[in-house]
Order: structure tokens, then C-alpha cells, then sequence
């Protein structure tokens, strides 16, 4: 890939301020329940405590459904003294990470890379609804390189449409991930490396957050795919407890080559959101301290968290996955009218697009049911029987179609845009547990076997 050239750097970003935001906001945001904690009023946050400070509160215990963006003004005022770690000459990169990024049209909303879940399909519909940019889903960087048959199933992409776009891969030896890399070199704007993903299938292959514990091997990781790879190196990473370990962690790989940071502000034992919140100053120390492009990910939950986040931090763009899984069109400026905020009623007609991107670009079917269950999720609650069909009998687009003419039909009889549960909200949160604890252990005794496979014809 060719860098643009370009005499300076990225153009500031417009200015949103807090209070054009509320004039905006919906009724049902100006009476949010708002928590205010003796944490916040003193000026602290999850991320301030001390080093030797490691024991997790109750107060952060609490998930992302408790998270108010306007209690978070603070962060601009606690940040502002943070300056740049590296010196500009001891990263030469910088000036073609901008003219790379502003290259790319300086995207704002980024589709996160999710398992199984970021594929083509997807990608296409969440982009038809407002999305700058996307990621692939995580590519085992071993797998994707020696097996023909990973590589066919997990990376699909349309020149024109499917830009911008980065591939990410898990890996934890430099050649490996290197030779995985020149696969898709051609195809895509840059190549990421996933340093984030908490699941014990990463703690098993030793790749994704649990590579956290030794920086060098990221380094190298870093500057191996910067020396020789015609396209930029990226990274996504997790935050430590400590918001100056998070920098020092950043700063290094920024100076490795990495030419975007991507920061979830989430520490790797905080696996789900539901019982966690991202820490926002953490992304704003990270975007103050470093020279090149960063993106924030965490408790983006709606259009207006998206534009609180990118005023507070200063990062170039967001990246959302959960909340778009279940709404895609998430980054759709229609979110920000009055009246225009997500209604689960909306679910059955997203996946019903979304099947019309999935019969052009064809997925896995695996990877459509995912999809299934979390645009149709809020309204399985209330028709567990149909929950249980989707789960056991649905097998092929047609019948999935078939499926949700049907639940539309059951929805539109209740004359509500909103379920009603038929079961308690801890039953219904152990049935998505359990659910997802199946898949990832699904997952990996997937990719367990695929690298036996390889072991056994290397022998």
C-alpha cells in the first residue's frame, strides 16, 4: 500500500460540546437515572487508585448499564497535563500514520473485530447504516496461515465496499504472524494485532490480553509486521490497573511501530460488560501521551455515548461491538433525532437485512445464528418457545427468514415496540451465560483440533 502524502498533519475535529448534546437529548435521557458517587465528586475513578491498590469495589462491579456519560466531565480537566511520552524522533513513523489515516477518510465509527461475529455480512450492513470503518473477526495467525480451509471460511471481503478495513490477528511468534499477514496484504488498509481478548481460549493459545505480561514479545510482534509489511501495523489493547502502566504499555508499542492504538478500557479480568464499566480516562491519559491515531472502545451503548467519548477523550474514532451486535444501525444519525433511539421492536427487520447481505456474501452458518440470537435476543425472553427453535431447528437462511416473519407477526399482536419478559432477569442472564459459555468452549476445542491437525502433519 501506497501512503498518501501529505504536507500536514490531520485536521483538527470538529467540537461537540455537552450542551448542544442535551439540547438533543431524548426525554428518556433527560430523565436517566444518573449515579453519583463519592469516588467521582472527589475526582477519582477506577483507573486513579495507586499501584499498590488492586482489590476491585463494589462501585466498579457495576456494569455498563449503570454508566452516565455526563458524570464523566471531569476527565478533560484530569488529563490535560499528560504530554507525550516518546520523543517525535524516536517515532519516524508518525507523520505516515496520519497521512495514513487521514488517507482513509479519518474514520470515525469503527465495526470492533468480534469472533465470528465482524464477518463480511455483517460488516456490509452495519456500513449501510453509518459505519466508517471495520475490522476482520480475530484470525489465528498459525491456522490462517497453514490451513487453506481456515483462510477460505474466515476471510471474505469486496474490494470497493469493504473498505476501509483492517484484518486482526492473534498470534504470539513474529514469523508466524508475519507469513499470516502476507495472505491478506493486499486486500486491506492495515494489519491489527489483537492484544485484547480476555476468553480462556486466549489464556490456553497465549495470545490476545494474556500476551500483557510480556511487553517484549508485543514489541517485537509490533516491529516485525511495521518492518515488513507494506501496510500499517495496528494494535488493540486492554488497560492495566494502573493508568501510568497503561501509558508506559502504549507509548512502547507506539515507538515499536504501531501506527493506531486502539484502547478498551477494560482490565483483562473484566470479561463482560454487563459487569463492568470501561474506564474513559484511561483512553483520554492513552490519546494525550501518544503521537499517533487512537480509538476508544467501552460503554458505547447508543449514538449519544459515542459522541460523549469522543469529546471527553480526544480519541479519533470509537469502535463498538456488543451494542452494535445488537443494533447495527447503531451509527446511524437518525439515532441522534428525538424519537430515533434503538427499539427492540427494530431487531426482526435488522436481521432480515442482514440476511440479504448474508445470501450475497455467504457465512458460515454458525456465524448467522450468532447474529440471530442477539438482534432477536430482548424478544426471546418473552417467547421462550421460539427461543428454543431458533436454537435447535433453524438451520439455513430461508428457514431463519421464515422464523422472524413469524416472530414479527407475535410481536406487532402485542401492539408494544418492547418485550415483557416470561422469565426473571437473573434466569434470563444465566441462560446468556450459559449460552455463551457453551460457545466459547465450542470454540476452542475447535481450534484445539485444527492445531492437532497441524501438529500431527508436521510429525
Amino acid at each position: 500500500m501506497q501512503f498518501v502524502p501529505s504536507s500536514s498533519r490531520m485536521q483538527s475535529q470538529p467540537t461537540i460540546t455537552l450542551a448542544t448534546l442535551k439540547r438533543n437529548l431524548p426525554v428518556s435521557w433527560n430523565t436517566v437515572h444518573t449515579f453519583v458517587s463519592k469516588r467521582v465528586h472527589q475526582g477519582l475513578t477506577c483507573c486513579a487508585r495507586p499501584a499498590s491498590m488492586t482489590t476491585t469495589t463494589t462501585e466498579e462491579k457495576r456494569g455498563v448499564e449503570h454508566f452516565n456519560p455526563l458524570d464523566q466531565q471531569h476527565i478533560v480537566e484530569k488529563v490535560k497535563f499528560y504530554d507525550k511520552v516518546n520523543r517525535i524522533e524516536d517515532v519516524p513513523h508518525v507523520e505516515a500514520a496520519w497521512d495514513w489515516f487521514a488517507g482513509l477518510g479519518k474514520p470515525k465509527l469503527w465495526v470492533a473485530p468480534m469472533v465470528d461475529q465482524s464477518e463480511l455480512a455483517f460488516r456490509m450492513l452495519c456500513k449501510t447504516y453509518g459505519a466508517d470503518a471495520a475490522y476482520t473477526p480475530m484470525l489465528h495467525a498459525r491456522l490462517f496461515n497453514e490451513t487453506l480451509a481456515y483462510r477460505e471460511e474466515h476471510f471474505l471481503t469486496c474490494p470497493e465496499e469493504d473498505r476501509p478495513l483492517l484484518a486482526q490477528f492473534c498470534a504470539n511468534d513474529p514469523d508466524i504472524l508475519l507469513a499470516a499477514a502476507r495472505h491478506v496484504e493486499p486486500y486491506v488498509d492495515g494489519v491489527d494485532i489483537n492484544l485484547g481478548c480476555p476468553q480462556r481460549i486466549a489464556k490456553k493459545g497465549r495470545y490476545g490480553a494474556y500476551l500483557m505480561d510480556d511487553i517484549p514479545l508485543i514489541e517485537s510482534l509490533v516491529r516485525t509486521l511495521a518492518e515488513n509489511l507494506s501496510v500499517p501495523v495496528t494494535v488493540k489493547i486492554r488497560r492495566f490497573p494502573d493508568i501510568r502502566d497503561t501509558i508506559e504499555y502504549a507509548a512502547r508499542l507506539e515507538k515499536a511501530g504501531a501506527s493506531l492504538v486502539a484502547v478498551h478500557g477494560r482490565l483483562r479480568e473484566e470479561k463482560r460488560s454487563i459487569a463492568s464499566m470501561a474506564c474513559w480516562e484511561t483512553i483520554a491519559a492513552v490519546k494525550k501521551s501518544l503521537h499517533v491515531p487512537v480509538l476508544a472502545n467501552g460503554n458505547l451503548r447508543n449514538m449519544f455515548d459515542v459522541q460523549h467519548c469522543l469529546e471527553l477523550t480526544g480519541a479519533d474514532g470509537v469502535m463498538s461491538a456488543e451494542s452494535l451486535l445488537e443494533d447495527p444501525a447503531m451509527f446511524s444519525p437518525k439515532r441522534l433525532l428525538p424519537g430515533g433511539e434503538y427499539k427492540p421492536s427494530e431487531g426482526p427487520h435488522l436481521l432480515l437485512e442482514y440476511c440479504d447481505w448474508a445470501e450475497k456474501f455467504p457465512p458460515p452458518y454458525r456465524m448467522v445464528r450468532g447474529h440471530s440470537f442477539a438482534m432477536l435476543g430482548s424478544w426471546l425472553s418473552e417467547f421462550i418457545d421460539m427461543r428454543e427453535e431458533l436454537r435447535t431447528s433453524v438451520r439455513d437462511i430461508p428457514a431463519l427468514r421464515e422464523f422472524t416473519g413469524r416472530l414479527i407477526q407475535k410481536i406487532e399482536a402485542t401492539g408494544r415496540d418492547h418485550p415483557i419478559p416470561a422469565v426473571s432477569k437473573r434466569r434470563l442472564k444465566a441462560m446468556e451465560a450459559e449460552a455463551a459459555k457453551e460457545a466459547a468452549i465450542q470454540a476452542q476445542e475447535e481450534e484445539e483440533k485444527a492445531l492437532a491437525a497441524l501438529d500431527w502433519s508436521d510429525a
